[in-house]
Parts: C-alpha cells; structure tokens; sequence
C-alpha cells in the first residue's frame, strides 16, 4: 500500500509539471461545476467546511474524490501549499484511480 502512495504523490508532481492539475479551493469548485474535474484530492486536514464544499460539489458533478493524504504531503508533492487539488485529466486520473485501488 506504502508504494501505491508514493506512486500516487509522484504521480501528482508529474502532473503538476504538466500543467494537468488545477490548485487552490475555488479554482477547484470552479473546474467541477465545469467538468473539467476527473478526480479530487482533499486533505485529509482541510477545513470542515473545505472539506464539506469539496465533496458536496463532487458528489453532484459525480467526481470521484480521495482524501488520503494531509495537506503536508499534498503540498510537497506538488510544491504549493494547498488542500485541493484538482486532475483535469483522462489519463492522469485513470492512473490516480488504478493507484488508489491498488
């Protein structure tokens, strides 16, 4: 399980590297009403009520959403400070989901 969470968080800084990612709370509200959004990430230590926005937003727009990992871990992996974290791409989400099914 050890090495899938890895695979996923550098997974997130090649995608991140690619421009496949859209960052930030309302960035990420934003690309899920749009449809943009293949796959959510939330930190596990979010706020209640980024956490509540997050997956309410998810579960409408049928979104899958993980929350695995701490907003620490989130952040290195993609070397900003953020909670959520949005895969605006097919490939990279397929990948992600293989990854957290293990």
């Amino acid at each position: 399980m050890a090495t899938n969470q890895q695979a996923i968080l550098n997974l997130l800084g090649i995608a991140m590297r690619a421009g496949k990612l859209v960052t930030g709370e309302e960035l990420a509200v934003k690309a899920i009403q749009k449809g943009q959004a293949k796959l959510v990430f939330v930190a596990a230590d979010a706020s209640q009520n980024t956490m509540k926005k997050i997956k309410d937003k998810s579960l409408y727009y049928q979104v899958l959403v993980n929350d695995t990992f701490d907003m620490l871990t989130l952040s290195s992996a993609i070397g900003r400070k953020r909670s959520v974290i949005v895969v605006a791409d097919e490939g990279f989400a397929k990948k992600f989901t293989e990854l957290i099914k293990g």
